[in-house]
């Protein structure tokens, strides 16, 4: 082979290299939680963003506690959860410099349709008082997800202190959302789940929606593009274009659009946040 054939595939193959390198580059990882996952919305979304921008991004489904955890080790560009008081402190401890709210569903407490406890369209907080007065089989996640600290601070504002309430009736799970739904349909239980993964969850048995509507239910998501000061690996440009697109006319629209059987399951609200 010629030098100037030599050149030419030198050329090439760098051409060739650097072109996938910076199609490497054009990737995220975004940590959420089960529920959102399990949800659909995520594989909804990402293909619409994909096709805007020409940026993939993988997703790690975990509890929320977990969610926090891998991105404290700097291995994920955004985290999109729904545990409040978390990501604040996440925001305060200088993991990341903001905190976007970007939509929300609600919790619905779900039940056994024969309603053991008499709680059917009462508010939350006399719903937990009866079903622990009771004793009423219910299901927990148990598992420091969103969905488990969004419960326990329930059970506080009802004045009950579950760690010393608890007894049989009160079950642990440890699992998903959906193993934990499906829990509950076995125990034809009581337990607290987001609409969006209890509209997805199929083998219902004889569980219904028992309350819902209680502004305590209200269930906020919010987006953090991890700080690339503490973790100079953080692709903070790409990470930012995905948040930016989440609160955008666009990516809320997007989340509107998210149907489960005909049932819109998220409302954007990214344009009343307070960050």
């Amino acid at each position: 082979m010629g030098r100037l054939s030599v050149a030419f595939a030198l050329s090439c193959g760098l051409t060739a290299a650097v072109a996938a390198s910076s199609a490497e580059d054009r990737s995220i990882v975004l940590a959420t939680t089960t529920a959102t996952q399990e949800s659909g919305l995520m594989d909804y979304l990402l293909p619409i963003f994909r096709d805007k921008t020409g940026i993939e991004v993988t997703v790690i489904a975990r509890r929320s506690d977990e969610v926090l955890d891998v991105a404290r080790r700097g291995e994920v560009e955004v985290v999109l959860m729904h545990a409040r008081p978390q990501e604040e402190k996440f925001v305060a401890d200088g993991f990341a410099s903001k905190r976007y709210d970007v939509m929300y569903n609600d919790f619905v407490l779900i039940g056994p349709k024969s309603d053991p406890a008499g709680v059917k369209g009462k508010d939350i907080v006399t719903a937990l008082k009866a079903i622990e007065a009771k004793g009423a089989p219910f299901v927990t996640r148990g598992d420091r997800s969103g969905t488990h600290a969004a419960e326990l601070a329930l059970w506080i504002v009802a004045g009950i202190d579950i760690a010393s309430a608890k007894g049989a009736w009160y079950r642990e799970s440890g699992q998903g959302m959906t193993a934990a739904l499906d829990a509950a349909r076995k125990a034809n239980a009581y337990m607290l789940a987001d609409r969006a993964s209890w509209i997805s969850f199929r083998e219902r048995g004889d569980l219904d929606i028992i309350v819902e509507g209680d502004k305590r239910l209200l269930n906020q998501y919010g987006v953090m593009l991890v700080n690339p000061e503490k973790f100079p690996d953080v692709k903070k440009d790409l990470g930012q274009t995905f948040i930016n697109w989440l609160i955008s006319p666009e990516g809320q629209a997007a989340i509107a659009g998210y149907k489960v059987d005909g049932q819109q399951v998220f409302f954007p609200n990214a344009d009343k946040s307070g960050g």
